[in-house]
């Protein structure tokens, strides 16, 4: 799986004072795209759990690059960057419809054990996805 696109329109709710998207939803954006990137995948959380690990965000670099507003229409692009052994990195755009970076970010996910809730190996299933990306595979 090389990339999932997710479309989103932006609401009236997630405006700030300063007439544009709060820099707090873009985080919001980027994690329905992971949810889209996990769904295409065949990996949503009940498969993951039955695999015996969760995945939980470690950490998440973000750059604001263009304000949206009220209306637009986004695309949330979402793709394998790397991979370790018990963590995996995604990379994530949001997009306007004429193609500017609005924000970039990359995001590192950790694997959990479900029951001991210490990080463990990334399941092969989950881990298959990175190298079908290095192999140029959708």
């Amino acid at each position: 799986m090389v990339a999932v696109e997710l479309e989103i329109v932006v609401r009236s709710t997630e405006i700030d004072v300063n007439g544009h998207v709060n820099n707090a939803k873009y985080l919001e954006y980027l994690e329905w795209g992971r949810e889209e990137w996990y769904e295409s995948s065949g990996l949503h959380y009940e498969v993951l759990k039955e695999l015996g690990v969760l995945t939980v965000t470690a950490n998440i670099n973000i750059n604001y690059r263009k304000e949206c507003v009220q209306g637009e229409r986004l695309v949330v692009r979402t793709s394998p960057e790397r991979i370790g052994t018990k963590s995996f990195v995604l990379s994530q755009q949001i997009m306007s419809q004429s193609g500017d970076v609005c924000a970039d970010a990359l995001i590192t996910l950790v694997t959990i054990d479900t029951v001991t809730r210490h990080s463990t190996a990334v399941p092969q299933r989950l881990r298959a996805m990175f190298e079908q990306s290095e192999h140029g595979q959708s």
